[in-house]
Parts: C-alpha cells; sequence; structure tokens
C-alpha cells in the first residue's frame, strides 16, 4: 500500500492541480499558478508550465502531497495528455492522485469572481461541435443540481428549471443558448470569459484529499463523456 495513504488530513496541503481540458494549459499550486492558452499545446508545454510553477512557488515535485487532475469532459487530445501526466507524477512521486470535474471547477471559477443571488443555479458549458454542448447545473454551493450531460440546444431544453429559477449560463459553449433564451428573463449570460483553470480545482482537491478520496493511479480514466469522434476522411 502507498505510503500517501496514511497520510494525516491535517497537514498542510501542497496539492499541484492541473487542468488541459481546453485550449488552456494551466497548473497552479497554493498561490502561484501558471497558464498558457493555445491550440495543441498540453504535448509540448504542460511540462515546462510545471517545471515553472515549482520554481515561482520555491519547490520542488518531492514536495507536495498530491496531484489533482481536472478529469472532464473536455478535449479528447487535452484530457489524454493531462490524465497521463498526472497519473506519471502520482506513480513516479508515490503521491496520491485526485480528479475534480471540469464542469465544477468552471462553476467554481465562475463564483470566486461574482456575487451570487443564492436562488441562482449555473450552468457551466463545454462546446461540443454543432449546437451540442456539455453542460451540468449546480446550486450557488457548487452542488450538482443536474449531472454533467452532453445536449443539443433547442426549445425545451432546461425546461425543467428555467420556469422557476435564474440560470446563469457561462464558458465557451454558453454561447450557443443565447438565441433560444434571448426574451428569457431567467437565463443570464454574463460578460466573463470563464474557462477550467488549475486556480479554481484546489477547494475542490482539498475536500477529496481530507476525505481521501483518491483515485488509482493505475485505472484511471479521463471522463471523456462521448466516444472520440474522428472526422470523415482522417
Amino acid at each position: 500500500m502507498p505510503h500517501w495513504q496514511y497520510l494525516c488530513t491535517f497537514m498542510s496541503q501542497k496539492i499541484l492541480c492541473i487542468d488541459t481540458s481546453l485550449e488552456v494549459c494551466s497548473v497552479a499550486i497554493g498561490d502561484f499558478s501558471v497558464e498558457e492558452r493555445g491550440q495543441n499545446i498540453h504535448s509540448s508545454r504542460l511540462n515546462l508550465v510545471i517545471e515553472e510553477l515549482m520554481k515561482q512557488a520555491g519547490m520542488n515535485l518531492h514536495d507536495i502531497d498530491a496531484i489533482c487532475i481536472d478529469k472532464g469532459p473536455g478535449s479528447y487530445t487535452g484530457l489524454r495528455i493531462g490524465v497521463s501526466t498526472a497519473k506519471g507524477l502520482s506513480y513516479a512521486l508515490d503521491k496520491p492522485l485526485l480528479s475534480t470535474n471540469t464542469l465544477q471547477t468552471m462553476g467554481y471559477y465562475y463564483k470566486s469572481i461574482d456575487a451570487l443571488d443564492t436562488n441562482a443555479l449555473l450552468c457551466p458549458m463545454i462546446d461540443a461541435r454543432r449546437m451540442e454542448v456539455y453542460y451540468a447545473l449546480f446550486d450557488t454551493s457548487l452542488n450538482f443540481v443536474e449531472e454533467t450531460k452532453a445536449a443539443v440546444i433547442e426549445d425545451g431544453f432546461l425546461a425543467d428549471y428555467l420556469p422557476n429559477n435564474k440560470i446563469i449560463f457561462f464558458g465557451n459553449g454558453a454561447e450557443k443558448c443565447k438565441e433560444t433564451f434571448i426574451d428569457n428573463k431567467n437565463a443570464i449570460f454574463p460578460d466573463v470569459d470563464i474557462y477550467p483553470s488549475a486556480k479554481a480545482m484546489l477547494p475542490l482537491a482539498e475536500k477529496k484529499f481530507k476525505i481521501e478520496e483518491f483515485e488509482d493511479a493505475f485505472s484511471f480514466e479521463p471522463f471523456y463523456l462521448k466516444d472520440f469522434y474522428i472526422a470523415p476522411g482522417k
């Protein structure tokens, strides 16, 4: 049994958080973070941004207590690279592996920058091609109201919630909802750039660390939500 299973939950937690679910290559530990944005950069830049983060924090990888990865949903390739790196670090350093839901992380990011109406629901969205999105619904304490799903934006979407709840839509998939809900006073689209960020993972990572909700570094897989799509002719 790895020695980290006996870690005292009262110790100072130094959790390396990693997100590669979309176009931002994002890492964070404590108050320190490094982010780089660009298409297809994760394979070439992830290890380098981790190295830069460790320099900023005045630490080396052996000083950390755990690794946490945003498991998805998101980009197939980005998730695969991030999860592979996190699993490799967990195994090589003999440190516990934690995971967070990408949409829930986006909810924590939004909550960190906006004072929320306690009656509102949060709906982070990730673009999933055409009129489809990955989404989930959360209350303002970031508890799931509706679990992570893939859905096509059309009339009737969220019809069980919108008549009686304000819903705040954000993320790179939210734009797809604007025309559908343009006349609905309960649909709110704040002008903010909310994306999956390692900085927002720490509250969830700390909670999971304290209750030892660790992943198996050998068998853990990304949360793709849907099968990988290969375009015709590729």
